[in-house]
């Protein structure tokens, strides 16, 4: 497997990501990807994303095979401040292990994830595009400013209960997980590009850091679609996931949507395919609003100085 630690080095100094607002007029959801939006669904907004998935695997060199389903949730919810967004993320898994000697069911919640996330740079904030009048050139000229990536960060916890068949431990435990998100519009914003730099299980035996990158496109006010690549890098399991997928927005609060992953390597093969939704819940939001900076804030101070002076 490619080294993930050089990738990851290439891709936060040489790819650009996409960005939305914090609160917009229609549902954003992180669904049907893995990726992390950099930006929160609002102050007091509440939104859950699920979804039910199966999945298929087999172990080219281990013999073995496992087919099962699954259920994922993730709840957000802004809270005190516009950058500020809790999180829950849970996953419950259940499937057939098949092996030479034995036939096993299993299942547990395969994840289950709380933590905060927090804008930490927008640049789209005090930002405005300036109109020039005199030059159609200039106006359709690439704007360089899409490059600047709104910048947010994660901190939470991973809870394991002990005798969980998806941990490399026996044992319950508590361990940290951080990530760092980057989101940017490319072109007339119908693009998205998202990356999450991530740290998982630290301080445990088998920490993980793993990558994920997303590129979404918008082809009307009701379908987009994405792609995506995520790698996984531990002592106790590395992969390369490839992913596809498409959303229909029924409403401005509700989406549905469905994805197809592979992975790309068969120690272990993995095949999986799920539909969802998410919804969320705005009626308690109050519009934020926030100057924008286009310069005659300056002029207007300047010439009232001047006039200070002469008077």
């Amino acid at each position: 497997m490619f080294k993930i630690k050089t990738l990851v080095l290439v891709i936060i100094f040489s790819i650009p990501n996409i960005n939305f607002g914090q609160h917009t007029d229609q549902i954003n959801s992180n669904r049907p990807g893995e990726t992390m939006s950099a930006f929160s669904v609002g102050k007091s907004v509440f939104q859950m994303e699920t979804g039910f998935y199966g999945i298929k695997e087999n172990h080219s060199l281990l013999n073995y095979n496992a087919n099962g389903y699954g259920l994922d949730m993730t709840m957000r919810w802004g809270l005190f401040s516009e950058k500020l967004e809790m999180i829950a993320d849970l996953q419950y898994q259940y499937e057939k292990y098949n092996s030479l000697m034995t036939t096993i069911d299993r299942s547990a919640m395969k994840k289950t994830v709380f933590g905060a996330k927090y804008l930490i740079y927008d640049p789209f904030k005090n930002y405005e595009k300036q109109i020039n009048v005199y030059s159609w050139k200039a106006n359709h000229s690439f704007n360089w400013h899409q490059l600047i990536p709104a910048v947010s960060v994660f901190a939470g916890a991973n809870l394991t209960f002990s005798n969980n068949p998806y941990y490399f431990s026996p044992k319950g435990a508590v361990s940290p997980k951080v990530m760092l998100i980057t989101q940017n519009h490319l072109g007339d914003g119908s693009w998205v590009f998202i990356t999450n730099i991530i740290g998982d299980y630290i301080g445990t035996q088998y920490p993980s850091y793993n990558y994920a990158l997303t590129l979404t496109k918008g082809f009307n006010d009701h379908w987009s679609g994405f792609i995506e690549n995520q790698g996984l890098k531990s002592d106790f399991y590395s992969d390369a996931i490839v992913r596809g997928g498409a959303a229909f927005l029924i409403n401005n609060d509700l989406q549905i949507d469905a994805s197809i992953s592979s992975s790309l390597k068969t120690t272990p093969s993995i095949l999986y395919g799920g539909v969802g939704l998410s919804w969320r819940f705005d009626a308690n939001y109050k519009e934020v609003r926030v100057p924008i900076d286009t310069g005659d804030s300056d002029k207007k101070a300047k010439k009232k100085a001047k006039k200070t002076k002469r008077g």
